[in-house]
């Protein structure tokens, strides 16, 4: 072997020996630091300090749920970007206690009309085939405070989309077996009061979760933790918090929350019961009540549309209180039951208009005038603000009074 090959291979040799020797040092210092607790090689102080367990928004940002003494808390919309509305700004609402329930000695049970009743533990239930799906949740009575003079976006608030994980329940009905003449399911939760709402036995078959998992994390108690339904486009009140128990029947069992609180009465004295998909909805959350305009020119109209009935087809808006609608641009990805992003570039001119927004799912249903839904309602235009009786599934369009000034107000107030 010549003088130049025996070089060359000696240089390759010490080079690997110093890699070696150096990635040794390198680690040994890292490992003394992180023993003795000092900063990791290179890592200054600063940087160090800013890793914490869990996360919290900047001391500027001053997004929160309005908590009124009378009323449950309402998702911050004025102030949402996207469609994921994080844990803790998802509104709340509970009709007894918040239970604090051990998730290891938790059980899920399914009986009645079928063929082996079953119990599943939490890690039974997280054995099964699971699903993440995107859906909006709302209560029945959304939107009913900004017909009574809510001044901004957050009367719209009871309504917050989030990614669900869990079980289909249509998977666990097939483990038990449904028998024949059951059409109806009664869930029932785990809180004081056992809180419990019959729902149809298609819907349940059809696409209802079992859900333990909210936006990448376990639910929080508030929203139902360790276990709670999520029907998709039903309201609020049907998507049982902390279930326990699914019971397979014939018939609705007319439960509290069926035949004293979730009935709505009209004027005559009839009352429309089981309303459970809730309608085509949308509403502008930029500009919107309580908002100022800095000035005329260039601004953007954006808001959130929905509905139980399926995805969001279409959204339009008007600058000039109706008398012309423009297409606005829906931001992708449009999921059924789920809360849709609508966007419309617009030049204010400085004098005051109002703006609206109108929707249209995948069934052509279009959201209605407040003319229009008090005529399929059989009431006269004035009995929204007059009655004491609760006021479900309201989807009228809301109008936004731009003043002058660039002061925004709430239409509904000069209706």
């Amino acid at each position: 072997m010549d003088e130049k090959k025996r070089g060359r291979r000696k240089f390759i040799k010490d080079s690997l020996v110093n890699t070696v020797a150096l990635a040794g040092v390198a680690a040994g210092a890292v490992t003394t630091a992180r023993g003795q607790g000092q900063d990791a090689v290179g890592m200054a102080p600063e940087r160090r300090n800013a890793f914490t367990g869990r996360s919290a928004p900047s001391k500027f940002v001053k997004m929160a749920r309005t908590m009124p003494p009378e009323t449950p808390g309402y998702t911050p919309l004025q102030d949402m970007v996207g469609v994921i509305t994080p844990n803790e700004l998802h509104f709340m609402n509970t009709h007894y206690n918040l239970p604090e329930i051990d998730p290891a000695a938790h059980r899920l049970m399914i009986h009645g009309l079928v063929d082996k009743p079953m119990i599943w533990t939490m890690d039974e239930l997280k054995r099964l085939p699971a699903v993440t799906r995107v859906h909006f949740l709302e209560c029945n009575d959304n939107s009913a405070a900004s017909l009574k003079g809510g001044k901004t976006a957050q009367g719209h608030g009871r309504t917050s989309c989030a990614e669900w994980t869990g079980v289909l329940l249509s998977t666990l009905l097939s483990e038990v077996g449904v028998q024949r003449g059951a059409s109806w399911i009664l869930a029932e939760g785990d809180d004081s009061g056992k809180h419990s709402k019959s729902i149809p036995l298609e819907k349940a078959m059809d696409d209802t979760i079992i859900a333990y998992g909210q936006n990448g994390e376990p639910l929080r108690p508030e929203n139902g933790f360790p276990l709670r339904m999520v029907i998709p486009g039903f309201s609020g009140v049907h998507n049982i918090k902390w279930v326990r128990r699914i019971k397979l029947v014939d018939e609705p069992y007319m439960t509290k929350a069926e035949v004293a609180s979730y009935s709505s009465v009209r004027p005559d004295g009839k009352a429309r019961w089981f309303m459970m998909e809730m309608p085509p909805k949308s509403v502008i959350t930029r500009p919107s009540g309580g908002q100022t305009l800095s000035g005329p020119g260039f601004h953007e109209i954006i808001g959130l549309a929905w509905s139980g009935r399926g995805a969001i087809r279409k959204v339009e808006v008007s600058a000039d209180n109706g008398a012309t609608w423009q297409p606005a641009a829906l931001q992708g990805p449009v999921q059924r039951m789920a809360h849709t992003r609508f966007r419309l570039p617009w030049t204010w001119d400085g004098k005051a208009t109002t703006l609206l927004s109108r929707c249209e799912d995948e069934r052509g249903q279009t959201q209605p005038t407040l003319a229009e839904l008090s005529k399929a309602w059989g009431v006269p235009a004035d009995w929204w603000k007059q009655t004491r009786n609760p006021i479900n599934l309201f989807n009228a369009i809301q109008p936004w009074r731009i003043n002058a000034d660039g002061s925004i107000e709430n239409g509904f107030a000069f209706i």
